[in-house]
């Protein structure tokens, strides 16, 4: 009996160790492969790489609605488009008007910094000068601007020297006050409307001043502070001057209507800065076109887009192209009949 109790625990003795081992291979089959070999690591799948090109958002500030600016802004646009960066596709547009007041440019301004837009393009001196003042990191261009030295934008034409700067709308005054002569020999005066509040109007009407002597010309002033002023001060002048010119002053430009209507009434010939004023009922210009002149200043947006330069380093360009527009039309409306040696040299004729 007590050889058979020893036995029993003999063989529980062995039994018990090989239970154990089974036990433990058991749990181990269940984490390692039947090959015995190495378990791979835990994989995770990684997200493909993104195709898409992140959208720009370029801001445009326009300080009032008027032919030649609306001109610039969708020469800009369309030029933009060629350039690779198509309104809605590659880029976001966000247009705003100003409405003619500096206050609510600088508000555009302000909202675009806010928005931290990629870009800003912005359209006369004035919205220029809100931009400039408000953002010192973002890409600012700018056209339809006369003189951006004078306005603080710039530190030099050809060289900015910060994150400003774009395309200039110097018109050349002294050829556009020789048309006066021209269709008018017997010319002894001329009135300039423009608005006090806009440095690119001071300086169109000092270049005015400047040139006017040689020309036989005496130089008479109105300044106005709002667009409602302009019928009153064309009026204020009948009489005094023998012809009216009109600068590329924005708030004057977007109520030139008044200045035609007044003109045309007393026959006072009206000869303008730009070609969408004559197509507009002014008789004549010498000048840009301002199409080109935002196409000029969207192929600067591309560049900088790309990281192809910086604005501080791109110098200010100008338009080297000018055509003299004539209005048939306007020319009878205001008792002048123009020469034939001006109709043959014209790049347009509007009749």
């Amino acid at each position: 009996m007590f050889k058979q109790k020893k036995s029993i625990k003999i063989f529980q003795s062995f039994l018990f160790p090989l239970l154990l081992l089974s036990v433990t291979a058991c749990g181990q089959q269940s984490t390692t492969p039947a090959n015995n070999s190495t378990p791979a690591p835990a994989t995770t799948t990684a997200p493909a790489p993104s195709t898409e090109t992140k959208q720009l958002t370029i801001g445009i500030a326009q300080f009032v609605e008027h032919p030649a600016l609306d001109a610039a802004r969708e020469g800009f646009i369309s030029q933009l488009a060629k350039n690779g960066y198509e309104k809605d596709k590659q880029v976001k547009i966000d247009v705003q008007s100003a409405q003619a007041s500096m206050d609510t440019a600088i508000q555009i301004a302000q909202k675009f910094e806010a928005d931290k837009v990629d870009l800003v393009l912005a359209i006369a001196t004035p919205t220029a000068q809100a931009a400039a003042q408000t953002s010192k990191e973002i890409p600012i261009l700018f056209t339809a601007v006369t003189d951006p030295v004078e306005a603080g934008l710039v530190a030099a034409m050809d060289k900015p020297g910060a994150n400003v700067t774009g395309t200039s709308d110097m018109n050349p005054v002294e050829e556009q006050l020789k048309l006066i002569k021209e269709m008018k020999a017997d010319a002894k005066s001329v009135g300039i409307i423009y608005s006090s509040g806009e440095v690119n109007s001071k300086v169109q009407v000092d270049a005015a001043k400047a040139v006017a002597g040689k020309l036989g010309l005496e130089i008479k002033e109105a300044a106005i502070t709002s667009a409602t002023e302009v019928k009153q001060a064309a009026e204020s002048m009948v009489g005094k001057v023998d012809a009216f010119y009109v600068p590329t002053d924005n708030m004057v430009v977007s109520s030139i209507a008044a200045v035609i209507g007044v003109a045309e009434a007393q026959k006072i010939p009206v000869i303008a800065g730009e070609e969408n004023s004559v197509k507009s009922g002014a008789i004549a210009t010498y000048g840009i076109d301002y199409t080109k002149l935002g196409e000029q200043t969207a192929d600067m947006a591309a560049k900088i887009l790309k990281g192809e330069a910086k604005p501080a380093d791109m110098a200010v360009e100008v338009q080297a192209d000018m055509k003299l527009v004539l209005n048939k039309k306007a020319a009878e409306k205001m008792g002048v009949t123009i020469p034939q040696a001006m109709l043959d040299r014209a790049g347009q004729v509007i009749e």
